[in-house]
């Protein structure tokens, strides 16, 4: 690998063991056998190789969501039961990529404190959104319409963010994908009464 590439590997293992505030500049050259010019030269700051970082890790928890990946997306895109199937599928993924879901919250957080960052990761939202649609209802993101991805992929977000509240203060209490079907379900049902 290359500076490049040993800092992105460096930064990710510093913010999962540290979290993004206590993480410094040393940390990472430290942490990946670098200087401190390379993350300047290569990432313009400390904080645009964080970002880059926590994009990467949390990327790669958003691989981990699709049950498709071994072959086991069973259920018709669009159904409930690919909504269910989805969810129990993001659920897997919360003991192994419990640090990374931490390091979200720290930098939800301290939002006001790192301008900078937030809008670095105002702009990796609307990527997180494009990723998650294809999930439930099949089309690739490459042909999402701006539309889809604006509501469908807002809502899935938003029910992403919540769950993962949930399990991460609690997983013993948190919904479980059955759970969060049922309650579509229902919705569903009254929405078609009215």
């Amino acid at each position: 690998m290359g500076h490049r590439e040993d800092l992105l590997e460096g930064a990710k293992r510093c913010l999962l063991e540290k979290g993004f505030l206590r993480t410094t500049a040393r940390d990472i050259v430290k942490e990946s056998g670098t200087n401190l010019a390379s993350i300047g030269y290569h990432y313009g700051s400390k904080d645009a190789l964080l970002v880059q970082a926590y994009i990467s890790l949390i990327e790669g928890v958003g691989e981990r969501f699709d049950p498709g990946l071994d072959g086991e997306m069973t259920q018709p895109p669009g159904s409930l039961e690919r909504f269910q199937e989805v969810w129990a599928g993001i659920i897997r993924t919360v003991p192994e990529s419990r640090a990374t879901w931490l390091l979200s919250f720290e930098l939800m957080f301290q939002n006001d404190r790192l301008e900078e960052v937030r809008k670095l990761l105002a702009e990796a939202q609307r990527e997180g959104r494009a990723g998650l649609v294809p999930l439930f209802n099949g089309v690739p993101e490459s042909d999402l319409d701006e539309e889809t991805v604006d509501s469908e992929g807002r809502l899935y977000q938003t029910l992403l963010n919540g769950l993962m509240v949930q399990w991460l203060f609690d997983p013993g209490t948190a919904t479980t994908a059955e759970q969060l079907t049922e309650g579509l379900r229902r919705v569903i049902r009254e929405a078609a009464r009215g």
